[in-house]
């Protein structure tokens, strides 16, 4: 009897697991790719990730968890479209939160953190000075995240993490994409300047001033554009590291 010779199988190819499309779709609207209210079909984002529905199914149920979707019975999913009351309230929540780092981070930071604060605020100035404004955007979320990461909390860490997912649908629902509406980078160095020189009072200050010029112009709602999933959702060049 013939003796059957084996058979290599070469493993099907996989496209990006739950966690990887979760995170495609959180950047996009990190970087004001994926505006508030765009329609999250199923069968169209599993077609763009070659992903079967059932993942697209559990990863937008997470995404609604995390408030950045809505999610209403026979109607689908949306990007999430924060009321006016909401988004005020996400920016005095940040202003609380933003403030208990400094005040955590004033009693340990030395040279080094200094130092790296400032390279990302070289990187950001750059960004601007080259009218880059998905890059700089992006190195300003991130100049706020790393303020937290340097002040060691992990749970004032998760909180504003939480909340900075959030923010841009407030800003794209109620102030549109306007360069103005973002964080000012001047501000930004006067955080660090009052950081490197032990003066907490004042990066406070800075601080409340800096996330109140956004959360005092959110009082009303331009129309957005709509374009397909397929663009907004397209990637982007890849970042250099904090």
């Amino acid at each position: 009897m013939p003796v059957m010779s084996a058979q290599i199988e070469t493993p099907a190819k996989t496209g990006p697991s739950e966690d990887e499309v979760l995170r495609q779709i959180e950047q996009a609207v990190l970087d004001h790719r994926l505006p508030p209210g765009t329609k999250l079909k199923e069968m169209q984002l599993a077609t763009l990730f070659g992903v079967k529905r059932g993942l697209i199914r559990k990863v937008l149920t997470r995404l609604a968890h995390c408030r950045l979707v809505d999610q209403t019975p026979n109607r689908g999913a949306t990007v999430a479209k924060p009321s006016v009351k909401e988004g005020q309230d996400m920016f005095a929540a940040r202003r609380a939160i933003e403030s208990a780092i400094l005040e955590t981070l004033i009693a340990r930071v030395d040279r080094r953190m200094i130092k790296h604060l400032r390279k990302l605020l070289e990187r950001e100035h750059r960004a601007y000075q080259r009218n880059d404004s998905e890059k700089a955007l992006a190195l300003s979320v991130d100049f706020h995240r790393q303020l937290a990461a340097l002040a060691g909390n992990s749970v004032l860490d998760e909180y504003l993490n939480d909340i900075i997912r959030r923010t841009p649908l407030v800003i794209l629902t109620h102030l549109g994409d306007d360069d103005q509406n973002r964080c000012r980078n001047q501000e930004h160095a006067a955080i660090v300047d009052a950081l490197e020189q032990g003066n907490v009072k004042k990066a406070v200050k800075v601080m409340h001033r800096h996330l109140l010029h956004i959360e005092n112009k959110i009082r009303h709602k331009p129309e957005s554009r709509q374009t397909d999933l397929a663009t907004l959702l397209r990637p982007q060049p890849e970042r250099l590291p904090a």
